[in-house]
């Protein structure tokens, strides 16, 4: 996500982190290119206008002129003020003691509501918090199929009713059933359309008014940029929202959308989707994403993945085995896997603080998460005892190695590399030479 975005404003400051001494114009000229940076990622004008204008207000105000380092000074001037219109703070889902709590699901058809009225559920799920979801959506076929396939998936309860005059008695219906069953959330996954009509907003203002919702969030695809943008402000303005979901961000390179849809309707991002598989989506924090936007990493948010799915025991082993310099291929491998149920390669590597300079000599197969079954199938083709010595793989093992994993000793070649330098960044993490910010995940 923010790819694009992110290379070219990390370029652009980066000039300025080489210089010793900067004049005002040095300072106008960076700007300028940051501005247009941000109008080609498509993000609101007015946003970006009044962005530049912040941070050369402040880059005056504190004399970067005459600081000793300016370049850093601007980079962290401009990640306050990114942070601000994201939201500046995160906003949590709200919840309420008495009775359960009712999230109002909207949004356009295409979105991804249904699929994340599941998403949502287990993320409040991991809080041991239950649901109850509500299949809503009485226009769309399969609609209610596919909420309850993802309800399995999920080990959430789906709510739905086969005989009904309007989608106000599965409202009233569900409410009572969430109450007798004593669920602490009630997702209502509504009705969407392929555009904002009268229709669509009466709907939704007389199953708010029956359902009293604590959240009414709007479910929004980030990749349709500055009209997910006027999607949001036509139905803050009409229904009144309490929260932005924003989808598909993993496969946006720009970011406008969330550049600019806080700032303009007001209204705080509580979630961005990172993904189709049904536990990627994520709470969002302003402070974290302005860090992934200049190239500054999140080491937060890949400490936190890193223990949802790393088992403690596992870390304890591996630590041991790190210092004893006994890490081998089998434990390259089990790493390897976690990573990739933590996510994509692309996006732990872009959580990484400082990886975005590097980003484009990365070989993009080993960003690839096909490139795992590669070396799932290399590696299972040795030898036990190949896998704990890899320095007595030969050529005549590499040629048996590849046949027996349907490769050539090309890749056989290449994986072995790939673990001698993992090997090289395991030496390091022992020996604490690796920068503090990295080394609070080995801890």
């Amino acid at each position: 996500m923010f790819d694009n975005l992110s290379s070219k404003i990390t370029s652009v400051l980066h000039k300025l982190t080489s210089k010793g001494r900067i004049t005002e114009e040095d300072i106008d000229n960076t700007l300028r290119e940051v501005r247009l940076a941000l109008l080609e990622a498509d993000v609101n004008f007015k946003v970006a206008r009044n962005l530049i204008d912040r941070i050369r207000e402040k880059s005056l105000d504190v004399n970067l002129i005459n600081n000793i380092t300016p370049g850093q000074q601007i980079i962290k001037i401009t990640h306050e003020e990114f942070t601000k219109i994201l939201g500046n703070t995160n906003e949590k889902i709200l919840y309420k003691n008495d009775g359960p709590s009712i999230i109002l699901l909207v949004g356009l058809n295409g979105s991804g509501k249904t699929t994340t009225a599941a998403k949502l559920a287990l993320n409040l799920q991991q809080n041991n918090k239950t649901s109850l979801l509500v299949a809503g959506d009485i226009y769309r076929p399969a609609a209610v199929d596919q909420l309850k396939i993802l309800g399995k998936q999920t080990n959430t309860s789906v709510f739905s009713l086969d005989n009904y005059n309007s989608v106000l008695d599965i409202a009233s219906a569900s409410l009572e059933y969430a109450k007798k069953s004593q669920f602490d959330y009630v997702i209502f996954d509504t009705a969407g359309r392929f555009q904002i009509d009268q229709e669509l907003m009466d709907e939704l203002v007389y199953i708010k008014k029956e359902m009293s919702p604590i959240e009414t969030l709007l479910v929004v695809d980030s990749m349709t940029g500055q009209d997910a943008v006027n999607v949001a402000d036509s139905f803050n303005k009409q229904i009144g929202i309490t929260g932005i979901i924003l989808t598909k961000l993993d496969g946006d390179a720009r970011g406008g959308a969330a550049l600019s849809i806080s700032s303009v309707t007001n209204v705080p991002i509580k979630f961005i989707g990172t993904g189709e598989k049904i536990t990627e989506l994520e709470v969002f924090h302003p402070e974290r994403i302005s860090s992934r936007i200049l190239g500054m990493g999140d080491v937060l948010t890949l400490i936190e993945k890193s223990q949802s799915i790393v088992d403690s025991n596992d870390l304890i082993n591996l630590k041991d085995k790190i210092k004893k310099s006994e890490f081998d291929l089998e434990d390259f491998l089990k790493q390897m896997q976690q990573i990739k149920n933590m996510g994509s390669f692309s996006q732990m590597i872009d959580m990484i603080p400082g990886i975005s300079k590097f980003k484009g000599n990365i070989d993009s197969n080993s960003l690839d998460d096909n490139h795992l079954l590669k070396t799932e199938a290399i590696i299972y083709s040795m030898t036990k005892e190949e896998r704990h010595k890899p320095e007595i793989i030969s050529g005549s093992r590499r040629r048996r190695i590849a046949s027996g994993s349907g490769t050539n000793p090309q890749d056989v070649n290449q994986l072995l590399n790939q673990f001698k330098q993992a090997q090289k960044l395991m030496k390091q993490v022992a020996s604490g030479k690796m920068p503090k910010n990295m080394m609070n995940m080995f801890k």
